[in-house]
C-alpha cells in the first residue's frame, strides 16, 4: 500500500497596532540551529532562484525572517514552499514606523531567526525605521555575534553596505549626480548604520540595467572618497542579477547569461597615491580621471551555475569576469577595457609582509593556528567593536575557547613589521 502523506502550509496574517503587520507560514515554534554566514545580495528584478536557494541553505533548517515597510507576504510560500529547501518558517514584517520596527515582539523574532531577508521599497523607510535605535543592534549582532545569513534585493541591497545611498529626497539620476555631486538628492551615509563583513566602504546599487546607474554609483564614490580620505568601494547588480558573498568572502554571481545580459559590478578607486577626483564640489561637474583609470572594475557575467566570482578578501582575485577602468571627464561618465589594479607599490607595512604569516583555520572555533617565517611573534586580538580580547598563547597556536561567536581581527606582530587578520568564529 503507498502511503499518502498530506503537508498543508499555514499562512497566517497577523494585525497589530504596534506599527507592523506579520505573515507566518510555517511553524510558530521557534527551531534553534546554527546558521551559516553570508550575504545575498540581488539587483531588484525577480529573484534568482538558485542564488535564493544558496540564502535559504545557510539558514541550515532554522527560520527565516523578511523585513519590508510596503507589500504583503510574497516572499512567504517563496521560500517556504517553492525552491525545494526545507526551513521551520517564513515570517514577514510589514513595518510602517519606528515603533514598529523597535516592537520587542519584532526584535525577539530577529535575534531568533538564521535568515534574515530585506526586500524592495523605499530604502529611507529602511534608514528612517531601522537604523540608530534597538533594530539596528539587533541586526548587527545578527551577523556578527550570531553569524546568521543576511541579504536583500533592490532597496533591501542599498542598505547593506557600511556606505549607502539613503534616497531622503528621492531618486538621483546619473545626470544629476554627475552634473553635482552635492545636488540635493545625493544623500549619503557613511558607516553609521549596518556592519556587515566585507562590505566595510562599500556602497552598493541596483537596477543596473534599467535604467543605467553606472555614472551616479561612480559618484556616490567620489563623494566617499572626497568626504573621507579614503579608498572607495561599490558592489552592483543587473536586475536579475544576484551576488552571494560565502564566509571566505568568494562573491559568487548568479544570473542566466549567456542568454541574457545579466551582470554584477565590484568598483574600487584605483590604487595610486592620487586616487581623489580632480574636482568633486558643489555645483560642478565631477571631474574623475587620473590618467582615465579612476576606477578599476571588475564585472562578472552570472551564471545559474554561480560558478564566476569575486574575491572580496583582497579586491584583485576574480573568475569568469574583465576588467574594465571607469572615469569621469568633466560630467560625463566613460569606459574602457583594461588590467586587474597593482596595488603593490601602495601596500603598508601589514599588506607588504601579507605573506611571511598564515593563520588557519577561517572561520575557527576553539583554536587559532600561525604560520609564520618569523620565529618571535606576539599577537593582539580585538573584537568588531575594536575592543582588545584576552586570549591564552602558547607557541603558535592560540585559544579561543573564551570568545563568542562572532567577527574578530588578529594582528601578528614581529621584529619589523605588524600583520592583520579578519576572521570569524562559528
Amino acid at each position: 500500500m503507498k502511503k499518502i502523506t498530506l503537508i498543508i502550509t499555514l499562512s497566517i496574517q497577523f494585525g497589530f497596532s504596534q506599527g507592523y503587520t506579520e505573515y507566518l507560514t510555517g511553524s510558530s515554534t521557534d527551531l534553534v540551529v546554527t546558521p551559516d554566514s553570508g550575504i545575498c545580495m540581488m539587483g531588484g528584478a525577480s529573484e534568482s532562484d538558485e542564488a535564493m536557494v544558496w540564502f535559504l541553505n545557510k539558514a541550515n533548517g532554522g527560520d527565516v525572517v523578511v523585513l519590508r515597510a510596503s507589500g504583503s507576504d510574497g516572499y512567504n510560500d517563496y521560500f517556504y514552499s517553492q525552491l525545494g529547501v526545507a526551513i521551520n518558517s517564513v515570517r514577514t514584517f510589514v513595518v510602517d514606523n519606528e515603533e514598529g520596527a523597535t516592537s520587542g515582539y519584532l526584535l525577539d523574532k530577529v535575534e531568533k531567526a538564521e535568515a534574515i531577508w530585506f526586500a524592495g521599497g523605499d530604502q529611507y523607510d529602511y534608514v528612517s525605521f531601522f537604523k540608530d535605535n534597538e533594530l539596528e543592534a539587533a541586526l548587527n549582532n545578527f551577523v556578527n555575534i550570531k553569524g546568521g545569513v543576511i541579504g536583500g534585493t533592490s532597496a533591501g541591497m542599498a542598505i547593506l553596505g557600511s556606505a549607502y545611498f539613503s534616497a531622503q529626497n528621492g531618486t538621483v539620476t546619473n545626470t544629476q549626480a554627475l552634473g553635482n555631486p552635492y545636488h540635493s538628492r545625493m544623500t549619503l551615509g557613511y558607516n553609521d548604520f549596518l556592519e556587515i563583513p566585507f562590505l566595510e566602504n562599500v556602497i552598493t546599487d541596483t537596477h543596473y540595467d534599467d535604467p543605467d546607474r553606472r555614472g551616479r554609483h561612480s559618484t556616490f564614490l567620489a563623494r566617499y572618497a572626497t568626504d573621507n580620505n579614503s579608498r572607495a568601494f561599490g558592489i552592483a547588480c543587473n536586475e536579475y542579477t544576484a551576488v552571494c558573498v560565502d564566509v571566505d568572502g568568494k562573491a559568487y554571481v548568479f544570473g542566466d547569461y549567456p542568454t541574457y545580459e545579466e551582470h554584477a559590478f565590484f568598483i574600487q578607486t584605483n590604487c595610486t597615491t592620487s586616487y581623489l577626483p580632480e574636482n568633486c564640489s558643489p555645483n560642478n561637474p565631477l571631474n574623475w580621471m587620473r590618467d582615465n583609470e579612476a576606477l578599476k572594475v571588475y564585472k562578472v557575467p552570472g551564471m545559474t551555475s554561480g560558478e564566476n566570482y569575486f574575491d572580496l578578501s583582497d579586491w584583485q582575485s576574480g573568475s569568469g569576469g574583465e576588467w574594465q577602468n571607469w572615469y569621469v571627464n568633466n560630467g560625463t561618465f566613460m569606459t574602457a577595457t583594461t588590467v586587474n589594479p597593482n596595488c603593490n607599490d601602495l601596500l603598508s607595512v601589514d599588506d607588504v609582509t601579507r605573506e611571511t604569516a598564515q593563520v588557519y583555520p577561517n572561520p575557527f572555533t576553539d583554536q587559532i593556528t600561525v604560520v609564520s617565517n618569523s620565529e618571535k611573534l606576539n599577537y593582539e586580538m580585538f573584537d568588531v567593536l575594536g575592543k582588545q580580547v584576552n586570549v591564552n598563547t602558547v607557541s603558535n597556536k592560540i585559544d579561543t575557547t573564551s570568545l563568542e561567536h562572532g567577527i574578530y581581527f588578529l594582528t601578528v606582530i614581529n621584529e619589523t613589521s605588524r600583520q592583520t587578520f579578519k576572521l570569524i568564529k562559528n
